[in-house]
């Protein structure tokens, strides 16, 4: 069982997700070699204490010493993958709010690429899918400022601020041959993290966006509302859209994913020593009473979404659709470094599904693979890059996957996807995929 203080970070992007961990970080040499190794990491902080003194003695204008340190710090987190970082106190602050699923801003997930910002996607009903901001997008400033030379947390600071202020972003996007302006009023952002309608009298729709602390609460009243408008002997079936969610907390990919299912393993964690293995199990009781499921994921489906889809998949509850998601299959835990020193977040495990998969830099390949129709004008832009593509990332246990498709139609009538989920669920279309053969479960 995790502390009651942790809180588990899988997001694929900022802010999406987290790890509270209480233990400190601790080393132990024994030996020869460890103390020869000791040797050699205290000769490099030695190093590290003489640049430090020398850029406050000698630099043109007197540095901020808070700053040369956070500036170190972030530069040895760099360094290890993308999704380690340090957050200063704001930060840290502003990431426990947005797990609670409301914050200020534009409403957009971002990540950072070559020294840019990169849009993932941006949060439905905000301020930045108003304004029309696309996944894939690149910000290179920030109201006249170079991003360049800035941190992924500086740059999402920068982006926050005063509800009723406003920013304006300079985009880079594929297809159009010069950098454009789009000015954005600042809001609250209340992410509702579930959103449902049913499809006809037959199907519920369910849209997950995130994994925020509200997500299994939306999803039970999704479930609730949708059984009472089908009623239970009309309702064929439920589609799941987890498609463009980047992720956000382990203990809500459990929660939803032992909402579908009865019993079993839902994921495990495997740190670097074997003894902080952890495993996930399911408890009984089956909301929506075994009825048939279809999940949808595609190219911007990270993480958390990653480990719904892996266990529902792997326990063949339900039959994934679209293309292959996004292959992050690291954990974060998040180490306040104490008052007012803000929080350490540092890739501390790999996460596998029930059958034993990583899907670390490869992704989930759905069991129907269904890709949608891209406008012209948008094809330039829509190919998802993929974990195997960030820089510095964790190298995967076996062959890499590419990024890939990640479109949605705004239309329901465009989504393919969509289309052939309906279609199976009322039977008129068939595949062998679905329904799933539950015979052919992997044992754990």
């Amino acid at each position: 069982m995790m502390r009651k203080t942790s809180l588990i970070f899988l997001g694929a992007v900022a802010g999406a997700g987290l790890t509270l961990l209480a233990t400190q970080p601790h080393l132990a040499f024994v030996g020869a070699s460890a103390k020869a190794a000791s040797a050699d990491t205290y000769r490099q902080l030695n190093l590290f204490g003489d640049v430090f003194e020398r850029v406050r003695a000698d630099y043109v204008v007197k540095p901020n010493d808070k700053k040369l340190v956070e500036s170190a710090i972030n530069g040895m987190l760099a360094g290890l993958d993308p999704h380690s970082s340090y957050m200063d106190p704001k930060s840290f602050q502003d990431m426990q709010v947005q797990t609670r699923g409301e914050f200020g801003g534009l409403g957009i997930e971002v990540t950072m690429e070559n020294g840019l910002i990169k849009v993932v996607a941006p949060i439905d009903d905000t301020p930045a899918a108003k304004a029309g901001i696309r996944a894939n997008d690149i910000i290179t400033k920030l109201d006249g400022q170079q991003v360049q030379g800035l941190t992924l947390n500086q740059a999402v600071e920068k982006m926050r601020g005063p509800v009723n202020t406003k920013i304006k972003l300079t985009i880079v996007r594929k297809g159009r041959d010069k950098p454009f302006d789009v000015t954005i009023m600042r809001d609250v952002i209340r992410v509702k993290s579930v959103r449902w309608h049913p499809e006809g009298d037959d199907v519920g729709y369910i849209r997950i966006s995130q994994f925020n602390e509200q997500t299994t609460d939306g999803l039970k009243q999704a479930i609730s509302e949708l059984k009472n408008k089908l009623g239970a002997d009309k309702t064929k079936g439920y589609v799941l859209d987890l498609r463009n969610n980047p992720g956000g907390l382990l203990d809500q990919a459990i929660s939803v994913s032992d909402t579908f299912l009865d019993k079993g393993e839902i994921v495990s964690t495997r740190g670097r020593n074997a003894e902080e293995t952890q495993r996930y199990n399911a408890h009984p009781g089956d909301l929506i009473n075994g009825k048939p499921l279809i999940v949808l994921i595609n190219g911007g489906s990270a993480s958390a979404s990653e480990i719904v889809a892996g266990a529902l998949q792997d326990h063949k509850r339900a039959t994934l659709i679209g293309t292959r998601s996004f292959g992050k299959g690291s954990v974060q835990t998040i180490i306040p470094l104490g008052a007012g020193n803000g929080a350490l977040r540092l890739t501390t495990a790999r996460y596998y599904t029930p059958s034993g998969r990583s899907i670390q830099a490869k992704g989930i390949t759905p069991d129907i693979i269904v890709l949608q129709k891209v406008p012209d004008e948008l094809k330039t832009e829509m190919q998802s890059v993929g974990e195997a593509s960030l820089r510095g990332h964790l190298k995967a246990q076996g062959k890499e996957e590419s990024g890939s498709q990640s479109y949605v139609p705004p239309d329901e009538k465009n989504d393919k996807a969509l289309q052939m989920a309906l279609e199976l669920l009322r039977g008129a279309t068939t595949d062998a995929a679905f329904p799933p053969n539950p015979k052919t479960v992997v044992p754990n």
